[in-house]
C-alpha cells in the first residue's frame, strides 16, 4: 500500500472512530442506583438476591450500571422500601409484594396468596400467561414496575409453642404471619401480627407472640426459632410458591437506555432462577439439622386446612364485591391455577409421588 493511501485510509478510520466512540457512550452512560432490601444481610439468600442482581447488572454493563443494595432499616424500615422507590427516595428496592395490602390487597396476589400457585406455575402465570401484565398494570398506581426476582418454593407453615391439631387450637392465637394470609387466618380464630424478619425472634422469645413463620428450614435455622419454638408446622399454605420482586421507580426506569432496560429485565430473571435453586438446595440440610436438634415436625391435618381454605374462598369472594381490580386478578389467578393443576395431576404429581414412595421404602 502506497504511503499516501495508508494516510487516507488511516485518517478515514479515525474518523469513524471519533464518530463511534461518543455514540458508543452515550448509549452506555454511567449510572448508579441505590436498592431498599426488605430483608437483613444476615439472610444470605433471600437478601443475597438483591446482591446477586447488582453484580448481574454490573458485569452485563461493563460496570457503568451500578446499583448499591442496602439491607433493611439501613435507608428506611423494611416493610416501607416500596414507599421509598414510588416517592423517588430510592431507585429500587427487593420486597415481598404481600407486605403492602394494607395499601391495597391486590398487591399480594403477585407475590402469593393462600392456597394459590406453586413456584412453578406462579413463574409460568407471570411470564407467559398474562400475569406480569397484570402486575405492571397495577403497579402503575404506584409509580412502579415490578420484576419477578426470587421465589423461595412452598414454605413452611411456622413455628409453634403447643400443638396444632384442631382448629379450635388457633383461637386467640398471636401468629406472626403477614399481610392477606392473617385475614384469612383471622378468619379461623387466629390473631396475625405483622412483624419484620429481624424482629420475629424477640418477639417469639419474649412472648409477645405464639408462633411465627418466616420462610423455610434454611432461613429459619438462621434466624434461631429452634430455640424458642418447639413445634414446626408444614406446609405454608399461604405461600406455595412466593415471588420475590424488584420494585424500580417508573420513571427513573423510562429514563434508562433502552438497553440498559433490558439488562435489568434479564438481570431480575436470572435472580429469579438463582434464589429458587439455592433454597432448594439449601433447605432438605437444613430441615435434617434442625430435627436431628429437637425440633418436632408436624404437619397441618386435614381439619386445618379444610377450614382456612374455606375461609380462603370466602375472603377472596368479600373483597372482589368492593375491590375491582382485585377482583380481576384473583380470578384470572384462579382460572391459571385450575388449568395447571389438571395438568399437574396427571405427570407431575404422579411422578413426585411415586418417587416420594420410592425413597421411604429404601
Amino acid at each position: 500500500m502506497k504511503r499516501r493511501d495508508f494516510l487516507k485510509v488511516s485518517a478515514t478510520g479515525a474518523a469513524v472512530a471519533a464518530v463511534a466512540s461518543p455514540a458508543i457512550a452515550q448509549s452506555s452512560p454511567e449510572v448508579k442506583w441505590r436498592l431498599a432490601s426488605s430483608f437483613p444481610k444476615s439472610l444470605d439468600t433471600i437478601y443475597g438476591g438483591g446482591e446477586y442482581l447488582a453484580k448481574q447488572v454490573a458485569e452485563m454493563t461493563d460496570n457503568k450500571f451500578q446499583i448499591q443494595v442496602f439491607a433493611a432499616g439501613e435507608i428506611v424500615p423494611a416493610l416501607q422500601v416500596l414507599d421509598a422507590t414510588s416517592n423517588g427516595t430510592v431507585e429500587m428496592s427487593h420486597t415481598v409484594s404481600y407486605y403492602y395490602v394494607g395499601k391495597d390487597p391486590t398487591f399480594a396476589i403477585f407475590a402469593s396468596v393462600p392456597f394459590g400457585l406453586n413456584a412453578r406455575q406462579q413463574n409460568s402465570w407471570l411470564y407467559q400467561g398474562g400475569g406480569n401484565e397484570l402486575a405492571n398494570e397495577f403497579y402503575k398506581k404506584y409509580s412502579v414496575v415490578g420484576f419477578p426476582c426470587g421465589n423461595t418454593g412452598t414454605q413452611m407453615g411456622g413455628w409453634f409453642r403447643k400443638e396444632i391439631k384442631t382448629v379450635a387450637d388457633l383461637s386467640g392465637l398471636k401468629f406472626r404471619i403477614g399481610g392477606i394470609a392473617g385475614q384469612v387466618l383471622q378468619k379461623v380464630g387466629v390473631v396475625p401480627q405483622q412483624i419484620a424478619g429481624g424482629d420475629i425472634y424477640p418477639s417469639l422469645e419474649k412472648g409477645t407472640i405464639d408462633a411465627a413463620e418466616w420462610v423455610g428450614p434454611y432461613d429459619d435455622e438462621k434466624l434461631g426459632f429452634q430455640k424458642v419454638a418447639k413445634y414446626y408446622y408444614y406446609p405454608g399454605f399461604w405461600e406455595g410458591g412466593p415471588t420475590v420482586h424488584a420494585f424500580a421507580n417508573l420513571e427513573k426506569f423510562n429514563a434508562l437506555p433502552k438497553n440498559y432496560q433490558s439488562v435489568l429485565t434479564n438481570a431480575a430473571q436470572a435472580t429469579n432462577s438463582w434464589m429458587a435453586a439455592r433454597y432448594d438446595m439449601l433447605n432438605p440440610t437444613a430441615l435434617k439439622r434442625l430435627v436431628a436438634g429437637g425440633t418436632q415436625l408436624r404437619p397441618f391435618s386435614n381439619e386445618v386446612l379444610d377450614a382456612c381454605l374455606k375461609a380462603t374462598n370466602e375472603l377472596w369472594g368479600e373483597i372482589s364485591a368492593k375491590n375491582a381490580d382485585f377482583k380481576k386478578v384473583i380470578d384470572a389467578m384462579q382460572a391459571y391455577r385450575s388449568d395447571q393443576y389438571l395438568w399437574w395431576q396427571v405427570a407431575e404429581y404422579t411422578y413426585d409421588s411415586f418417587m416420594i414412595r420410592s425413597r421411604t421404602r429404601g
